[in-house]
């Protein structure tokens, strides 16, 4: 399966390679990395949490990302990073992001987790977008691959496993291994001499790896607990590092 890679070798956000700029746009993107790094771990959290089912702790994550993104669009709405001074489409991600997290926390409001968690899903999408539109490949990009393939694997239909479901389910679970190997050959910064990188990303891949077994051998009872045992490593995972 053929994966988009960035031509200009610009390294940015929660990236493992030093950012390739120069001594007068290192201090800038150094600072906005730093400034998206936590915003986007607030987002992590508050993705898990409305998937949770608890409402206290889910107003308290969006509460938490809230800030951390309105401390980001104070500092570079009006005025983008160098990553994204070209980019057009800057202020309507601005505008969009904003849009989603209070609709997010309108949701919560009102009880509705599961709405909650769906509009934090589509923000994922917009920060996917303009890695994209720029050239730019993070792990969490990566990770977003992962988990796209994921879903799809989760939304398959099990009530009836014959030789086309099966077949369909060991190309999903094919793509799916390629996409693990691609999140783990580049480690994101923040793994080095962190303990839980090694047992949370190997409990990832162990889940796919039973997927691709399972999907190999057409044993039926075996796919669907496979299935069941994707999202959970990849959440805990995905939770930390993502």
């Amino acid at each position: 399966m053929p994966r988009k890679l960035p031509i200009i070798a610009l390294a940015v956000l929660l990236c493992t390679t030093p950012p390739l700029v120069g001594p007068a746009l290192a201090g800038p993107v150094t600072d906005f990395e730093a400034a998206y790094g936590e915003m986007y771990a607030a987002y992590r959290s508050a993705l898990f949490a409305t998937n949770s089912g608890n409402a206290e702790k889910s107003a308290a994550a969006l509460a938490g990302l809230q800030s951390q993104w309105d401390a980001l669009v104070a500092t570079y709405g009006q005025t983008p990073p160098p990553l994204y001074e070209a980019d057009p489409q800057w202020p309507e991600m601005i505008a969009e992001v904003s849009s989603r997290l209070a609709k997010a926390s309108e949701a919560v409001g009102k009880g509705n987790l599961a709405e909650s968690h769906e509009t934090l899903e589509h923000v994922r999408e917009a920060f996917s977008a303009l890695h994209a539109r720029n050239g730019i490949e993070t792990f969490s990009d990566r990770m977003n691959a992962y988990h796209a393939e994921m879903e799809r694997i989760l939304g398959l239909d099990l009530s009836t496993l014959d030789a086309g479901a099966k077949q369909g389910i060991l190309e999903h679970a094919a793509v799916l291994a390629y996409l693990a190997q691609d999140v783990l050959s580049s480690p994101p910064a923040n793994a080095e001499g962190d303990a839980d990188y090694a047992a949370l990303s190997g409990a990832m891949k162990a889940s796919v790896d039973q997927l691709l077994a399972a999907a190999r051998a057409g044993d039926d009872a075996a796919i669907r607990a496979a299935i069941g045992g994707l999202k959970v490593p990849y959440s805990k995972f995905f939770l930390k590092f993502g």
